[in-house]
Formats: C-alpha cells, sequence, structure tokens
C-alpha cells in the first residue's frame, strides 16, 4: 500500500455488508476517512464465514471501492472478527522480581508477564486472539494502571483474554488472501467499536456499549477505565429479517423493507390496526 506510513485500511467482514475503509491521521490526531467501500455479504453466517468464494468476491468489490476512492492502493488491511465463537476470560498473572528494591519496573517485564499468559491451557481448536492487561498490584498495592518506573518485588496482574476458534479465525485470513490482501492484524470488533465511539470519562464512570449487527450483537463493558467483559451474542437485525420472511411467507428483501418501514423495538409505538400492503411475484 502506498503511503503505508500514514494511511490504514481496515475491513468488516459481517453478516449482511463487507466494508473498508481508508483512513489517514491527521494533524490534530484524528483520522480522516479517505475512501469508503461495501458489498452484500453472501459468505458469512452469524459473524463466521460458510462459503469462501462468495466471501473473496464481496472483500474484492468492497475493497476495489475503498481504493478508488481514496486513491490508495491496497495490499494490507486489518480485519475486525466477531462470531458466536469468541468469548473472554479474566486470567491473573505474577512475577517475582530478585532486583525488586533496587531497579525499577520496566516496560519489557510487563510485555513478558502479558506473553507468558499466551501458555495458558485452552480447549483444542481455540487460539488466544488478544490479552488485554486491566490493572496491577504491587506489593499489595492494587488498582495500578501503570506500573512501568515503580519500585516493587511483586507484580501481580489480571489480564482480559480473548479468544476465538482456530478454524474461523483462518478462514478469515483465508478470505483475505485469496483476494489479494495481506492481514497485519485481528482486532475484536467490540473492542474496536469501543475506541471508537466511548470517551475516556465513560469508561472511568461505567457504560456498556451495545453494537447490534445483522448476525450478531457485540457487547462491551468498562469501569474505572478498564475493559472488564466482552461477548458477542449470536442474535442480530438479520434475524429479526429472517422472522418475518418466513411468518409473513415473503421474500427478505421484502422482509428487510418491512422491517426497516414499520418495525418498532417499542410496542406501544405499534397501531393495531394499520394495514401493510406487500406487493406479489410478477
Amino acid at each position: 500500500m502506498e503511503q503505508s506510513n500514514v494511511c490504514v485500511v481496515s475491513l468488516d467482514i459481517g453478516t449482511t455488508k463487507i466494508a473498508a475503509i481508508v483512513g489517514q491521521r491527521n494533524e490534530y490526531g484524528k483520522i480522516d476517512v479517505l475512501g469508503y467501500g461495501k458489498a452484500e455479504s453472501v459468505g458469512v453466517i452469524r459473524g463466521t464465514v460458510c462459503n469462501i468464494e462468495s466471501t473473496v468476491k464481496s472483500i474484492r468489490e468492497a475493497v476495489q471501492q475503498a481504493s478508488s476512492t481514496s486513491g490508495v492502493e491496497i495490499k494490507y488491511v486489518y480485519v475486525g472478527i466477531a462470531g458466536q465463537h469468541i468469548c473472554s476470560k479474566q486470567q491473573p498473572g505474577q512475577l517475582i522480581r530478585t532486583n525488586g528494591s533496587e531497579e525499577v519496573i520496566t516496560e519489557q517485564e510487563l510485555q513478558d508477564m502479558c506473553d507468558n499468559i499466551y501458555n495458558i491451557g485452552i480447549k483444542p481448536g481455540e487460539e488466544i486472539i488478544d490479552i488485554i492487561p486491566q490493572e496491577y498490584t504491587i506489593d499489595g498495592e492494587s488498582g495500578i494502571t501503570h506500573p512501568v518506573g515503580m519500585i516493587g518485588n511483586s507484580i501481580q496482574a489480571s489480564y482480559h483474554v480473548i479468544i476465538g476458534q482456530t478454524a474461523a479465525a483462518r478462514n478469515i485470513c483465508t478470505c483475505a488472501k485469496q483476494a489479494g490482501l495481506e492481514v497485519l492484524d485481528l482486532i475484536l470488533e467490540p473492542m474496536a467499536s469501543a475506541a471508537a465511539v466511548l470517551s475516556e470519562d465513560e469508561k472511568e464512570m461505567g457504560v456498556a456499549l451495545v453494537d447490534i449487527g445483522g448476525g450478531t450483537t457485540d457487547l462491551a463493558i468498562f469501569y474505572n477505565g478498564i475493559i472488564r467483559h466482552t461477548k458477542v451474542i449470536p442474535l442480530g437485525g438479520d434475524i429479526v429479517t429472517n422472522d418475518i420472511k418466513e411468518g409473513c411467507s415473503i421474500l427478505k428483501r421484502q422482509a428487510e423493507e418491512l422491517k426497516i418501514r414499520f418495525g418498532s423495538a417499542l410496542a406501544e409505538e405499534n397501531k393495531n390496526n394499520e394495514f401493510i400492503s406487500i406487493a406479489g411475484l410478477k
């Protein structure tokens, strides 16, 4: 990708659409959107790739649109990952320092502690997608979020570990590779959504971010500025559309239009005497 030092490309492989977006950091530290593309997703069910060929075709279409609108040749992407196979757990870590009374805690020590978490036991067919440090306890003093530079003999840490199925992650990477792209990293979509829309004050006060997609609903809970829980729930708007489709015996596109025009999450907003006409097939 030309201008790779200033541009970043993200790829969202969702149940209803596949989107690609090109961004560039400006002088104020914000991201300017240079280009965007999207295509209908027909090879993904509840965040999991079920048809490689169809998904690759949609990725190429979305990336081509983003490349045309931004003027950037796209070769490298960051890919969002979700799906009902994603789960999370809390994991403790500990380090006893032999020179803790004389030398300060370094970034490398904290990184080594984090890397050791990758050795925990997980189920066959699963892999650790990401490990997020939450807080540290130094010589019994808890609630520390930035221990670098402190003196201490014992470091205890709590980590938020995100786990997913190996096959699901590899299928996503395979689709991107067959579309001519190289995946720089997989990003958990609830964390990406939180970084995009939540302020530091909201994270400190306590907030639950709920992102309702087509096939899944992403949940991220923050408190005291720390991620406390993440979850991908296998329910989304596309399931409502399919229920309307089956219940009314109509086409999916008709069901989607009905949902958008007349649907409401609040029962009191609906009219009991309202009639809806659905055009037949021609």
